[in-house]
Formats: C-alpha cells, structure tokens, sequence
C-alpha cells in the first residue's frame, strides 16, 4: 500500500531527529579536536571553530605514543580476527553439515553460552592464564579467539552454512572431495558475507577491547590504543582536545574498514533470520 506524505513526513522526521542525536556525539569530537584547550570547556559549548588547531593531530600522536598503541591494536585484533574466522567456521559447518552423537547438544551448549555474563569469567580467567604463565603478554588477548572464536560467531556460520543447498555439498562429495576439501574449497568461498562479518565484528571487538589488556598488561610500551586514549585522562590532568583528536585517529581505521564491507556484514546478519536456531 502506497503511503500518503502525511503519513511519510512524520516517520522521516522522527528518523531525522534520532540519526542526529545520535551523530552530535560524532560532531563534538570533531570540533573539540580542532580547539585550544581552554574553548574545550567554555560555557555555554559551541560548535563552531574560529582557528581551527590541525596541530592538535600532530601533538596528540607526540605527546603520547598513539602509533605505537595502534600497532599494538593491529596485532592484538588482526591475530585474533584471524583465529576467530578460522576456528568458529569450522566449528559452525561441523555443527552445521556433519552428523554426530551429541550435535544438537553441542549447539545448545554453544549458544546458551552466550547468557553467560562476561564478569562470570574473569577471575577464572586470570587464574588459567597466571598458572600457564601468560600475564604480560599478549596471549590472554588473543589465544581464546583461536579456540572455536566466539559462541556468536560459530552461531553465525553455522546458521549461514545451513542455508547453502546440499546439492552443492553432494556434487563435490560425488568429485572426491572430503569433507575438509569440501570446507576449504566449495563452503567457505561461498560463506564470504559471513567470513567479512565475523573478521569485521572480531576486529572491532578486539580493537575496542579494554578491561582485558588492563587486567593482563602492564608494560606501557605493550599498551593497545583503547588503553591508551585513557591515559590522557589520567596524565597531567585532562586533555580534552588531545583525546578527541586521538580518538578520532583511533576511529578512523575502523570506519573505513566498516563502510567498505559494510554490504557483505548487511548479507551476512541476514543469515541469522533464513533459518531457525535448531
């Protein structure tokens, strides 16, 4: 049925309102990044810039060493975005294709873990990974992400799988294929929309991540950029612009990568609702 424009207008007003709320946050970081410290916290706030700072960008990468904690970053979410697409699709097409003893059970078990609260963890985390020896050092942060990847993501795989036809999977089996070929070489090209939005959702996790790298570093130079944008809050008092202009450094990567892939992650949720959790 085709809406009216009275009937149009409100709902893309109410659309338009909410998208700019929710940007504003967005904007201030832009502007406040562009200020001297002191227009930061003048009253009442503005958003125009009078003398835009550009050297602001430059300080807040000398002041303190943001390249080095976005490198960190790079590591810690690039080895753990690997392990995590990797493990969880394979974990996804087993629960998916192969007939066991206990499949179903195994999935239950996967995605009820997903009620587990993350605080639940922690300590027996931290227990696990001082009695291995791992306290300073990167494999807390990216090891679990190479044993299955995450309940959601195995989830997601999974649910994408099923919807493939098992006509194709038969063909390759009737051509000699086993089943870890039929993995590599036929599923898992197929699962591209899938593979783009576990590797996007596990990067941007991992970057992100910041209680982790707080419990389990403490070499300042091992530092990820989620650390270290908080250390600007907590050296020499605040600086409001540095952190802005940090922050948007540190956003940036993300951004791009998100808006370049963001049609495969768009195909890939869509999986979630083809087909049913059982």
């Amino acid at each position: 049925m085709r809406r009216t424009l009275t009937q149009v207008i409100p709902v893309y007003t109410v659309l338009s309102v909410v998208c700019a709320l929710m940007i504003l946050p967005l904007v201030w970081a832009v502007v406040s990044s562009l200020k001297p410290l002191e227009e930061v916290y003048t009253f009442p706030p503005t958003f125009g810039v009078k003398d835009p700072q550009w050297s602001n960008y430059r300080e807040a990468c000398t002041r303190l060493p943001i390249p080095r904690f976005m490198l960190n970053s790079l590591l810690i979410a690039g080895a753990s975005m690997v392990g995590a697409v990797w493990t969880s699709s394979m974990a996804g097409y087993a629960l998916a294709r192969i007939p066991f003893s206990g499949r179903q059970l195994c999935f239950t078990l996967v995605w009820t873990s997903m009620l587990i609260p993350a605080p639940v963890l922690l300590i027996p985390r931290f227990l696990l990974c001082d009695l291995l020896g791992w306290i300073d050092t990167y494999k807390p942060l990216i090891v679990p992400a190479w044993l299955g990847g995450g309940a959601f993501n195995i989830f997601l795989f999974r649910q994408f799988f099923r919807t493939v036809p098992r006509e194709i999977e038969e063909a390759a089996c009737l051509d000699g294929a086993t089943r870890w070929q039929t993995y590599r070489h036929v599923l898992l090209p197929m699962a591209r929309p899938a593979t783009v939005t576990v590797a996007l959702l596990s990067f941007v996790y991992h970057w992100q991540e910041f209680l982790d790298p707080l419990l389990y570093l403490s070499d300042f130079t091992t530092y990820p950029v989620s650390l270290g944008l908080r250390m600007y809050e907590s050296m020499a008092g605040t600086w409001a612009n540095l952190l802005m202009a940090a922050s948007l450094i540190a956003l940036a990567p993300i951004a791009v990568v998100f808006f370049l892939c963001e049609r495969h992650v768009m195909r890939g949720l869509e999986a979630l609702s083809d087909t049913s959790p059982g």
